[in-house]
């Protein structure tokens, strides 16, 4: 996924329900509650029936999915923002969107919708989708991607394997091992029976949603099988409609440049804290980004820092092993292009470093939070550090090092008050928050 681009429009009050205008499958008429002031009820009632194509379920089952479009249509999804012109149409060029979600109309929470690519990449892939198959530029996309051998392949098999997902372009699957597959199926949200490492249960449109997703981006795969409810760094996924997923809200990390120094150094510490996490948990998966920028990271409204957008990572399993495609051509279709920068060469599962994520967190996220913020000669000490993680010449363990220390220094730097409500008022009674 690419960073926010755009500013937003004005906010207005929080009950309009402007999402459900351009998501409405029917033609609907926009209308406002009765307590809204005067002056910002449209004099003209206008019809709708944007919302299909805006969202993409006319290309359906090239999507992600449809498991929240009922939340959009029963209103419990809405915006706090005039997403755009007097049509209430969201702006096209923006790959996120702000809104609150409910389960009662009674307690919202914020929630964030997401573009998997830009719109623009979107029309992009659907022409050589069409393009493939000598067809129209307005050809069936569904009808083109079920008649590639890849797919059919997907039809006859019962299981998941390394040899269906080879040359796809997501570095989550660079390195496929079996039991990461199986984690894949078993927990994927979008059928209703999960929980089978074997696809029974899957329908035909079950499983080109998922390899659709699986070619496109794998964040809401990631958010799925690796779930913040078991302490992943991830935000959750509610569901996806069309080709827009939602999931729980956060700020990015960039927002937090010029944050006071004790925040600074809380989310730094954090951050080198989720990379510890990614490299060594309890189910021997090793995590890595192959590229990092500031919008892959956010901070929820308690303090907490999370992986904010998965696009750009990768996982080996270090339990299992991995299986690596062997040709560089192997396996190459439609499927292999559906994104930009898809003919970029990642690098072979052997070639990945522990220090890789924390090489590039240290060299472009870090310094942003912390040089220049804290009295000498600590700073000097931070920089020193810095400069020791963020050196891609340096062995592992001499850049993992620079890193324990950069934590020790930090540690204390850190206060104990309301605004780190993720570990308020524990902080206060154990040195461990």
């Amino acid at each position: 996924m690419e960073p926010h681009l755009g500013p937003e429009a004005a906010a207005l009050r929080h009950g309009w329900p402007a999402l459900l205008l351009w998501v409405s499958v029917l033609s609907c008429s926009f209308s406002l509650p009765a307590s809204s002031p005067p002056s910002l009820v449209p004099q003209v009632r206008t019809s709708y029936n944007f919302g299909r194509t805006f969202l993409g379920l006319d290309k359906c089952n090239a999507c992600i999915g449809t498991s929240i479009c009922k939340k959009f249509f029963k209103e419990e999804i809405r915006s706090d923002s005039w997403l755009a012109s007097h049509l209430g149409l969201p702006p096209d060029f923006l790959l996120s969107y702000p809104a609150n979600y409910s389960d009662d109309s009674k307690i919202w929470r914020p929630v964030e919708i997401l573009r998997l690519v830009s719109k623009y990449q979107n029309e992009i892939s659907d022409r050589r989708i069409c393009a493939s198959a000598s067809a129209p530029k307005t050809c069936s996309i569904e009808r083109v991607l079920r008649k590639t051998e890849r797919f059919q392949k997907w039809l006859q098999a019962k299981r998941l394997t390394p040899d269906l997902v080879q040359g796809l372009a997501s570095p989550l699957l660079r390195c496929p091992s079996q039991r990461l597959l199986d984690r894949v199926v078993r927990r994927y949200a979008e059928v209703a029976d999960a929980g089978s490492i074997f696809m029974d249960h899957f329908t035909d449109r079950d499983k080109l949603r998922l390899l659709y997703t699986l070619a496109v981006n794998s964040h809401p795969i990631l958010l799925q099988i690796f779930p913040g409810a078991e302490g992943w760094p991830l935000p959750k996924y509610l569901g996806s409609c069309g080709r827009f997923v939602v999931s729980t809200s956060t700020r990015p990390l960039q927002e937090f440049y010029d944050a006071p120094p004790d925040q600074a150094a809380d989310l730094a510490y954090q951050l080198l804290g989720v990379l510890e996490s990614l490299r060594s948990n309890d189910l021997n998966y090793f995590f890595y980004f192959t590229h990092i920028d500031a919008g892959m990271f956010g901070v929820f409204n308690n303090g907490h820092l999370f992986i904010r957008d998965a696009s750009a990572v990768g996982v080996i399993d270090k339990q299992e092993g991995s299986q690596e495609a062997t040709g560089a051509g192997e396996n190459k279709d439609i499927f292999s292009c559906l994104v930009s920068g898809c003919q970029a060469q990642l690098p072979s599962c052997d070639s990945i470093s522990e220090k890789q994520s924390l090489v590039l967190v240290c060299q472009k996220l870090l310094p942003r939070l912390l040089q220049g913020r804290f009295p000498s000669p600590m700073q000097d000490d931070i920089d020193s550090a810095l400069a020791q993680c963020g050196d891609a010449t340096r062995p592992d363990p001499e850049a993992l090092g620079a890193a324990s220390q950069l934590k020790d220094i930090l540690r204390p730097l850190r206060t104990c008050d309301s605004r780190f409500a993720y570990r308020y008022p524990d902080c206060k009674y154990n040195d461990k928050f």
